[in-house]
Formats: C-alpha cells, structure tokens, sequence
C-alpha cells in the first residue's frame, strides 16, 4: 500500500485533497502540518472519509522553517508520494510581511526537499505553486507552463523561487519533481477571508461588496475558478500521468468576472446584491486585475473538471449556508477580490 506525505494537510486544498485520496484510493496519508492560522483540525473533523478510514491516517506536527529532523523522518517513516501543499498564500499579508513568506514558502520548500532527496524509492515529489508566479495576464493572453515569470508581490516572488528550488533538485540529485500551477481554488471549509465565502457572508449580512476593478472603474477583475474537489483530482491524475521534471497548469472551466460571481453568489442566497466597484491600482499595490492560465497541455492528456462551474458554485454556497459556523473561523482581514 502506497503512504503519501501531504504537507499543509489541515489547510483548505490540502484538507480537500486527504478527503480525496481516502475516498477514492487505498494509500495511507502521513499529514504533516504546523497548525498555523490558515491549517484547521476541524477541517479534518468534519470529514466523513477521516472518521471512515483513521487507521489510514497519521498525523506529524512540524514548522518547515527548521529542517525534518533524523528523529521526525523516523517517525514519519517510508513514503511513496510527497505532496507539497503548505504555505503561507495571502497576498495582502506577504505585503506586510515578505521575509515571513520567503521564509515560509521559499526556505520551508528548500528544507522538505533536502529530505526528500535522501529518500529511498520516492516516486514522486509534487510541489504546489500558484498562477500569480506569471504576474497579470492581458486581455486574450493565458500563460502556458514554461512561459516567463513577473511576479507582482512577495507571495508569488517566494513561489517562484520554492519552483526554481524544485527544478534544480531535479536536475542535480533527480529528484522526480512535478509542478503545478492553480487558479483560484474555491470549496467548502475555505478560510472567510477568501472572496466566495466573504461575499456570502457579507451578502447574508446585507452588507457591501468591495469588487477591484479597472481604472475607470469599468472592467472588474477575473479568474478561472476552480472547485478543490476538481484540483484533488487533477493531482492524482498527474501523480499518474504527469512526468518528472515539467510542469501542468490546472485551470478551472472559463474565466469568470468577479462582480457576476459575486450576482451568481447573492442569487443562490436570494438576496439582494450591494457592492461598490473600487479602483484596483490605487487600492490594491501588489495585486494583479487579472489571471489566466492556458490548461490545453492537461486536458489534452485527458483530465476534465467534474461538475461544471456554476454547479460547484451552487453547491459551495448553499453548503456555507447550511454550514454558517465556517464564515466566521478566524479574523476576516480586508474585503479583497481574490
């Protein structure tokens, strides 16, 4: 039986991601997390799957800013599959802070795979890195994997660096690395933080929804949403599939703007939707209006979403509805457009 070390494991996609592969296949996991504001056991708790299958499992505390000691790998034991999931992600946040975010998303990579390459029959090592290493994508562009890098703000600085890391290990020690690229992820038991489930509470709420916009305050911004469900099963296609040493953007279905996500949000709810278009380059340093990968390379492999987007958006509002508890886990920083 196959063990997979998930690092961030507590984390909104990495908790998605222990629920899939616990459903769906017979591996152990091995969740290696530090807890910290953004990681929830009751993300865990809450799962079906984790109550089901506890045997398989286990549970490693540990901040990635140290190295894996000899007596934590001891303990952590053989593994098959590493994935690479934990880091600090938000973007205002590497702002106010970037040495934390180097350190955390850039050194923290550099310490897991300085273990990894020491690994007996690791067969693959994937590491989770972001759209926003590309920096702003015009209007008409996706960037397709081994496209140039621009990162706009600390967060996809130290994110780009941790995937140069993981290049250079594959090149001197052969480490099989794979990288991913991933649109704005969405689901349940996402921190409130995020935009879908902030603008469900604040339309609940009957409060404003801040939308970053254009300069003249004509164009909001967009993404390709994608739902975790869809990215957990991406991984594991690729886990598969994908070959060592490249590279695989994983894309939601098409690009939505967020003032209709935010008309799609406030319609499942029935509520009435009150928002204010803001200026995004005089409110927003640092942020990109808009992002867009090119997901032609897997989906010419073979890979497709699940349910389709408004679905997943159906299903991810009304269950936040049905679950208001998680719209208010933890301190709900600033009305941002993710």
């Amino acid at each position: 039986m196959k063990r997979i070390l998930i690092t961030g494991a507590t984390g909104f996609i990495g908790h998605h991601l222990v629920d899939y592969i616990l459903s769906k296949t017979a591996y152990e996991v091995v969740a290696l997390d530090r807890m910290s504001f953004a990681g929830s056991m009751s993300r865990l708790a809450d799962l079906r799957s984790v109550s089901e299958n506890s045997k398989r499992i286990s549970w490693r505390w540990h901040d990635l800013r140290a190295p894996i000691s000899e007596l934590l790998a001891e303990q952590i034991g053989h593994v098959d599959i590493i994935l690479h999931l934990a880091a600090s992600s938000h973007v205002d946040r590497s702002i106010a802070d970037p040495i934390g975010f180097v350190m955390d998303n850039t050194l923290g990579t550099a310490h897991l795979l300085d273990y990894a390459r020491r690994l007996c029959g690791l067969e693959r090592f994937l590491y989770f890195s972001t759209d926003e290493v590309f920096g702003p994508a015009p209007v008409g562009v996706a960037y397709r994997e081994w496209d140039r890098y621009h990162s706009a703000n600390p967060y996809a600085a130290s994110k780009a660096g941790a995937e140069e890391l993981c290049l250079a290990f594959r090149n001197t020690y052969g480490l099989p690395v794979i990288v991913t690229h991933t649109m704005n992820v969405f689901g349940e038991r996402q921190h409130p933080e995020k935009y879908i489930p902030m603008t469900v509470k604040k339309v609940c709420d009957g409060g404003n929804v801040i939308v970053h916009s254009s300069r003249d305050r004509k164009r909001p911004g967009s993404r390709f949403y994608i739902h975790a469900q869809d990215v957990a099963s991406a991984v594991m296609f690729l886990l598969s599939r994908g070959q060592p040493g490249e590279k695989y953007n994983i894309v939601g279905e098409r690009e939505v703007d967020n003032l209709i996500l935010a008309k799609m949000i406030a319609d499942t709810c029935h509520r009435p939707l009150r928002y204010e278009l803001v200026d995004f380059h005089s409110s927003r340093p640092g942020h990109d209006l808009r992002y867009a990968l090119d997901g032609s390379r897997l989906a010419a492999m073979g890979w497709r979403h699940g349910a389709s987007f408004p679905e997943s958006l159906e299903k991810t509002v009304r269950w936040y509805l049905d679950n208001p508890q998680w719209l208010f886990c933890g301190h709900v920083r600033q009305e941002v457009a993710a």
